[in-house]
């Protein structure tokens, strides 16, 4: 029996940066439940400085998560990222980072796309015939494109 996958980002800001990274990969920012969220200011288990209006819906303030769009109404997502605050600046490089298969298109014209989109390039390496751009997400979290 396989395993779900969850990963999860600290960052300063992770619904802008949940939202980039659903446009980046196609996939979708998981809903979340104003009413749920109200019920539980309301029964005092959390309370209102806990949540923040993003993009006109009322959302817990330190979290967000996004999931493939055929896997957005599952219950047990097999592959989720969570964006979640932390606190701490980013001050290296990142031990885990993921890779980017563009299925065929052209990585540098990707490459331009993503910077259009806030992101940065670092820098280009190969192995063999194989060839990929290092970039930056907009908040320096290093990623591959190939």
């Amino acid at each position: 029996m396989g395993l779900n996958i969850q990963i999860v980002i600290d960052c300063r800001n992770p619904h802008q940066l949940a939202d980039w990274w659903a446009e980046t990969l196609q996939w979708a920012v998981e809903p979340q439940d104003a009413a749920f969220i109200r019920s539980m200011i309301e029964q005092g288990f959390a309370t209102g400085d806990q949540t923040i209006t993003h993009r006109g819906n009322l959302v817990w303030k330190d979290g967000a998560a996004i999931r493939p769009p055929e896997e957005i109404a599952s219950k047990a997502p097999t592959r989720r990222l969570l964006f979640q605050i932390g606190l701490e600046e980013k001050t290296g490089k990142n031990r885990v980072h993921w890779d980017l298969n563009l299925a065929g298109r052209d990585k540098d014209e990707v490459r331009s796309e993503l910077e259009t989109r806030g992101a940065t390039f670092l820098w280009t390496a190969s192995q063999g015939p194989h060839s990929w751009h290092t970039m930056a997400d907009p908040e320096g979290n290093e990623f591959c494109i190939s």
